[in-house]
């Protein structure tokens, strides 16, 4: 199963388009149990997504592979790998897990400063250690990784790849990687649900864009398709991405995420792309 659960939902109300909240915990204990049936061996998180983790053991995650992400080393931090060290020692014992299939590092501007080496070594040291089986990055834009991949070896990177943001397979990045041995994980398939919501339910701020959600409706209407489907059939499309990271915020969402990423899309996607970063980063949503 190409798709990992994403576990934003698990320790946050996440996601623009979600009404429910945080998941509570019976939920999901049955949404991965529901995942470990259905394939899935692969759970995306972070120290940064509340208790996220401290739930996931609660709940049952250590049965599958865990990716999780460092938060960022707090400046003045003189013995920086004593300080990796202990926060991934924290997260393994939050999780109740031996070891990390993947370990990010989610402020990718501390590569390029005064910390940039020991960080690195740390990261290094836990994988010979036997801690993290692959290190790497989880990133805002592919523009990133061209000072990143000529200084450091990574074997796992993240980054947003949808219908509408398509920058890591235009700006060729995609392949770039592959040729390097490096695994891709994708996510905001669905643009933080921005993508999954009605029409006439998209907040206003995002008014900016009107004609790319007319597009994106009319062509789901015209090819009997759901927005859900199309959204997890694009990425899935491209063999060079070993993981589609997708969160949910019900176990009725997940099976639908679930029924629809095994039925592929064998025609054309809609032309609704952009290199726009207030719409293709969230993190710029606030300043709308």
């Amino acid at each position: 199963m190409k798709i990992a659960l994403g576990t934003a939902q698990f320790g946050l109300a996440y996601g623009v388009a979600n009404k429910t909240g945080q998941v509570d915990l019976n939920e999901m204990k049955a949404m991965l149990q529901f995942s470990a049936m259905n394939g899935i061996d692969t759970l995306d998180t972070a120290v940064a997504y509340g208790d996220a983790e401290i739930r996931l053991k609660e709940a049952g995650g250590q049965n599958f592979h865990i990716v999780t992400k460092l938060p960022p080393v707090p400046k003045g931090c003189v013995l920086v790998k004593q300080w990796v060290k202990e926060q991934v020692e924290k997260s393994l014992d939050r999780m109740g897990v031996d070891n990390l299939y993947g370990l990010l590092l989610h402020e990718t501007h501390q590569l390029q400063g005064p910390i940039s080496r020991p960080l690195f070594e740390a990261l290094e040291n836990l994988k010979y250690c036997g801690l993290v089986q692959k290190i790497g990055v989880s990133i805002y834009s592919p523009a990133e990784l061209e000072n990143l991949m000529k200084h450091f070896e990574l074997d796992l990177v993240q980054a947003p790849f949808n219908l509408v943001d398509r920058r890591l397979h235009t700006s060729g990045w995609m392949q770039r990687l592959v040729d390097c041995g490096v695994e891709i994980h994708a996510r905001s398939a669905f643009l933080q649900g921005l993508l999954l919501m009605d029409r006439d339910q998209i907040p206003q701020k995002f008014s900016h864009w009107n004609q790319l959600w007319d597009g994106w409706h009319n062509w789901q209407a015209e090819q009997n398709i759901s927005a859900v489907q199309a959204c997890l059939a694009f990425p899935m499309a491209f063999p060079q991405i070993s993981r589609v990271v997708v969160g949910a915020d019900s176990l009725q969402q997940l099976k639908q995420i679930i029924d629809a990423s095994t039925n592929p899309w064998g025609k054309d996607f809609p032309d609704i792309s952009t290199d726009t970063e207030n719409l293709i980063n969230p993190s710029m949503w606030r300043h709308l």
